[in-house]
């Protein structure tokens, strides 16, 4: 549900187009954005709650867009932002997220599914990117936020697609956000820790039967190696999210920020 409470952060009116929004981080943050007055267009490959997204965003006094989108496929991505355009009349912020690719060690995984990955993982952000960054551009504001994993700076042997994947995104966030700047748009990267989505009870679950225990032993192993000793909530996701896209972070670019309760060890 939605709270009332908001903190201005000079979004209010903006158009904010987020991926993956029908549940989890997506969700989370397109909520958050709603609170600061954005309109906002969410897209899912699944409709199942996409409608129960856009209405507690609509319940907020916010216009939404709901569109059904596999992000995997240039036409479904050019068909989003068109409709979001031809709704909204243009778009301020974008928010990159998807589902993470398949959970394997190396040799198990097949040129295939690496193929799928980086249409769904990096080939989306691209995509969207070239879409909107043209009217950023000539409007001279833009915000856009890909949404990656810790494995971006702390890759896992079981993510080794996704660890892959989302140390390039980085990359890229760094590499375009430099190319934007001088037209006030900017780019950086979020990279949650251990959050409390489905994908995160999909891996506890996979990771409990290859240990042998319980997926709520297997659960408290890993809350008892992060340092705040618990996994994060997705609106704490979100409000990090929102305040990047804010004017409040008008001078943060090319950063990816990770907000992982202290469990990444890395300093850089």
């Amino acid at each position: 549900m939605i709270s009332s409470a908001a903190v201005d952060l000079g979004l209010k009116g903006r158009v904010a187009m987020v991926a993956a929004a029908s549940k989890g981080l997506g969700r989370a943050t397109a909520e958050a954005l709603a609170r600061e007055g954005c309109r906002l267009s969410i897209c899912s490959r699944s409709t199942d709650n996409l409608d129960a997204s856009r209405f507690a965003i609509e319940a907020a006094g916010s216009e939404a867009l709901a569109v059904a989108c596999d992000v995997s496929n240039a036409e479904d991505l050019e068909r989003w932002v068109d409709a979001t355009v031809a709704t909204f009349g243009q778009v301020d912020i974008l928010i990159t997220n998807t589902g993470g690719p398949p959970a394997a060690k190396f040799a198990q995984l097949s040129e295939e599914q690496w193929r799928a990955g980086i249409n769904s993982t990096l080939m989306n952000v691209i995509r969207l990117c070239k879409l909107v960054l043209p009217g950023m551009q000539q409007r001279k504001w833009g915000r856009i936020v890909n949404i990656t994993s810790l494995v971006a700076k702390q890759p896992l042997e079981l993510l080794t697609i996704s660890s892959t994947l989302r140390a390039g995104l980085s990359g890229l966030t760094k590499t375009l956000a430099d190319q934007v700047a001088l037209d006030n748009v900017l780019v950086n990267a979020l990279l949650p820790g251990h959050i409390l989505t489905d994908r995160q009870i999909h891996l506890n679950e996979l990771r409990s039967k290859e240990h042998g225990v319980t997926m709520e032993q297997y659960a408290a192993r890993v809350e008892s190696s992060i340092p705040m000793g618990r996994f994060g909530r997705p609106e704490e996701i979100g409000e990090v999210i929102a305040f990047l896209c804010s004017e409040r972070a008008s001078y943060i670019t090319g950063v990816s920020l990770q907000v992982d309760g202290g469990i990444i060890r890395s300093t850089f």
